[in-house]
């Protein structure tokens, strides 16, 4: 099975300036992917999808390859990651005729993941048969829609109708996707318009590994977790 990581790794960013650059844990965020993505068993090829000359001279000297820059339509803080999958498959397959089986989508704002995650979401995939693997984490329990409240009138009410669960076990144990993570997607069901397909199974991460950093408090959590665990 021919695996393309792909680190999508834009230049802009708002809140945190040139994000994908920052440093943390004594490395910067794309370094951290990087290195996951080149430590993966299972990972054929790595690239950078940049539209940034400084990041990609940073993925080159780390190993990964930048075959060509992103174009600027599909580098805006808006931008959908399907349509720079989509893009990146085709230029790949026209220029050099390369055609993966899967895609695994590794964002730099996930500094927790290692290349064990990444061997076992795609082991997952190719034991399951599903369409892609997507990194989750669960949701705590004072989260889940039982427990929220809203605002009426300056009184909370419970956002769900009916009774709401108290104690921890009464809850639903429900999770989220951390960033994700990891997303591990096969080629055609990406070419056919989905990052998730019909048949998605999760990858469960434990929460100190599903930081996504996405603003400064974010990044000093981040690199306190890596100065700890690492």
């Amino acid at each position: 099975m021919q695996v393309l990581a792909v680190v999508p790794a834009r230049g802009g960013s708002a809140a945190i300036p040139r994000k994908n650059l920052a440093e943390v844990g004594g490395k910067p965020l794309l370094q951290w992917a990087v290195e996951s993505a080149l430590g993966g068993a299972r990972v054929s090829r790595v690239i950078v999808s940049t539209d940034d000359e400084e990041i990609a001279r940073l993925a080159q000297r780390l190993g990964a390859e930048v075959p060509f820059l992103r174009p600027a339509a599909l580098a805006a803080s808006d931008t959908p990651m399907l349509p720079v999958l989509q893009s990146l498959a085709v230029e790949l397959r026209v220029r050099e005729g390369y055609q993966p089986d899967v895609i695994v989508l590794l964002q730099p704002t996930s500094p927790l993941r290692r290349a064990s995650h990444i061997d076992e979401a795609l082991e997952l995939l190719a034991a399951t048969g599903a369409d892609s693997v997507v990194s989750v984490v669960p949701i705590p329990h004072q989260f889940v829609p039982g427990a929220a409240l809203r605002l009426e009138a300056g009184r909370l009410r419970p956002y769900e109708p009916g009774p709401a669960a108290t104690r921890r076990q009464d809850k639903p144990l429900l999770y989220a996707r951390n960033g994700p993570a990891v997303l591990a997607t096969r080629l055609d069901v990406i070419v056919a318009g989905s990052l998730y397909g019909d048949d998605s199974r999760p990858y469960v991460m434990d929460p100190h590994e599903s930081v996504d950093v996405d603003t400064p408090f974010d990044l000093e959590v981040a690199d306190w977790l890596l100065r700890r665990h690492r």
